[in-house]
């Protein structure tokens, strides 16, 4: 027998034949517990972690554009509206100059003016100034109400009492006591109004009937005389 073939008990193994070291706890290291490999699956864990935060951060980007624009707009709006009515305080104190002017050219009968040329004089140079003021309010926007003939609506009218008219229909405006004003589509102040109740016109029936009992009055009367002469 070869002696290199041999092996004594107590010889060492061959490398070849040496079996898998083993770890700590007594379970050999295999390929899919290297250290390599924890590395890797550590990596991805990272990875999964930074692109989560990635779309957090750019969500909440997105959402702090879109609140900003937002806030943008509602800025130009409200500076908008406010350029709009900031007349509106003004226009409001100067209405009642306005309604005193006319209250004294209503003041005026024609008659008078005939009669007096200074009044006449004095008359048309209230119109005047009045047309005037009128057009500058119109420019800022400023228009007055003309309910007269009109049906009520509460948005621009304000109803004082109510008066029987038949030649108005019913819910209409019958009286106005002081004008109403509008500032673009805002109501600056609103028409003090008198609403007609639009009574029924009377009735013509009873009349008729008159009429018949009047006809057939000659015919009694002639029959009475047919049995008289009977």
């Amino acid at each position: 027998m070869n002696e290199e073939s041999e092996k004594p008990d107590g010889a060492p193994a061959s490398v070849g034949d040496e079996a898998p070291a083993a770890s700590a706890d007594g379970r050999g290291i295999g390929p899919e517990s290297s250290p390599d490999a924890g590395a890797e699956a550590g990596g991805d864990d990272a990875l999964a972690a930074a692109l989560k935060e990635a779309a957090e951060s750019r969500d909440r980007a997105l959402r702090a554009l879109a609140e900003l624009e937002n806030f943008r707009r509602r800025a130009d709006r409200e500076r908008q509206e406010t350029a709009k009515y900031a007349i509106a305080s003004f226009a409001r104190d100067f209405l009642p100059v306005v309604d005193n002017l006319r209250r004294g050219l209503d003041s005026v009968s024609a008659e008078d003016r005939r009669a007096d040329r200074a009044l006449d004089a004095l008359a048309a140079g209230m119109e005047l100034t009045e047309r005037e003021m009128l057009a500058a309010l119109e420019r800022h926007g400023i228009e007055r109400i003309e309910p007269l003939g009109q049906p009520f609506d509460h948005n621009l009218h304000q109803a004082m009492f109510e008066v029987e008219d038949t030649a108005v229909p019913a819910g209409c405006v019958a009286q106005v006591m002081q004008a109403g004003y509008v500032l673009h589509d805002r109501l600056l102040r609103p028409a003090l109004v008198a609403v007609a109740k639009g009574g029924v016109a009377q009735d013509t029936t009873p009349a008729d009937d008159d009429d018949g009992e009047a006809a057939a009055g000659p015919s009694g009367a002639a029959g009475g005389a047919g049995s008289r002469d009977g």
